[in-house]
């Protein structure tokens, strides 16, 4: 039997690897913010010595970005300080710890590879960097997936944001100057059993740094474009996307321009992302049907 320990169990990528068929064999523990409090490293590593994981994931962060700015502390004690503390416990057990794009500054004319430096420019960009850097110093064996603007039907984010401006209005203002590439949280949790799976085996290539994120590049504007064309091809109300520049919407932090992540290297061991539109199709369904 194969232990398998989720942090984070009721964001969108726990929610979504609780939901995903699992190999056989497997018995997944998911702790959510009510069982664990991640501040508490102690409580963390009691965590992992209670349950004797043969391979853990961290799908737990700190995500409120502008909050972030407020909030130092706590980001840096989520983001850095509990997935140290899941390192160091792990005892040689498979990690795969999930980050973001936001480690990069974004301004980079193309896709950023894991070689690239890291040089965040919020708050909750440095709390992410370093726990990155203090993750793989604690863990030789651990995996850090980088991934960005993740959807589903749970939880806050973009997508059903949108669907819900467009409950009452006609015409919804989106930046149209940053660039990524969306991420299905179903999708990155095929991505996460297969990252274990090849762990498990003996893959010593599934170690370090890697990108995951949906196939294809887009704008926020255009996200929100297509959302709102697949809405009203299920008989919702039409919308209007009145594109807009960052620079029309001051936040608390600063956003990159360029959140694009290349995604070769990981496809090299054969897990390769959907297209976000794919992705993007099903959460619809399930939220529209």
């Amino acid at each position: 039997m194969t232990r398998v320990l989720l942090f984070g169990a009721n964001g969108q990528l726990g929610l979504a690897l609780r939901r995903a068929k699992l190999p056989a064999g497997w018995t997944l523990k998911a702790l959510s913010r009510a069982d664990l409090d991640l501040s508490d490293t102690p409580a963390i590593e009691a965590a992992i010595a209670a349950f004797k994981p043969d391979s853990i994931i961290n799908a737990a962060a700190y995500t409120a970005v502008d909050k972030a700015e407020s909030e130092p502390k706590l980001a840096f004690a989520l983001n850095r300080d509990a997935p140290a503390a899941m390192a160091r416990a792990a005892l040689g057990a498979p990690l795969i710890h999930i980050s973001t794009d936001y480690v990069f500054r974004g301004d980079k004319r193309t896709p950023y590879l894991e070689t690239d430096r890291r040089d965040p420019i919020n708050t909750y960009g440095r709390s992410k960097a370093e726990g990155e850097i203090a993750v793989l110093e604690a863990h030789a064996r651990a995996t850090i997936v980088r991934t960005s603007w993740i959807f589903s039907a749970d939880r806050a984010n973009f997508l059903k944001t949108m669907l819900r401006l467009a409950e009452t209005r006609d015409e919804v203002a989106v930046v149209s100057d940053q660039r990524g590439r969306p991420t299905a949280a179903h999708d990155l949790a095929r991505a996460c059993i297969a990252l274990v799976e090849q762990h498990l085996a003996g893959d010593s290539h599934t170690a370090g740094l890697f990108h995951f994120a949906g196939a294809g590049e887009t704008s926020w504007a255009e996200f929100a474009e297509a959302i709102f064309a697949e809405a009203a091809s299920r008989g919702r109300r039409p919308v209007h996307v009145r594109r807009v520049t960052t620079g029309d919407f001051p936040t608390p932090a600063k956003r990159p321009v360029n959140s694009s992540l290349d995604t070769t290297k990981i496809e090299a061991l054969g897990i390769a992302p959907a297209p976000w539109r794919d992705g993007a199709i099903m959460c619809l369904d399930a939220l529209l049907r």
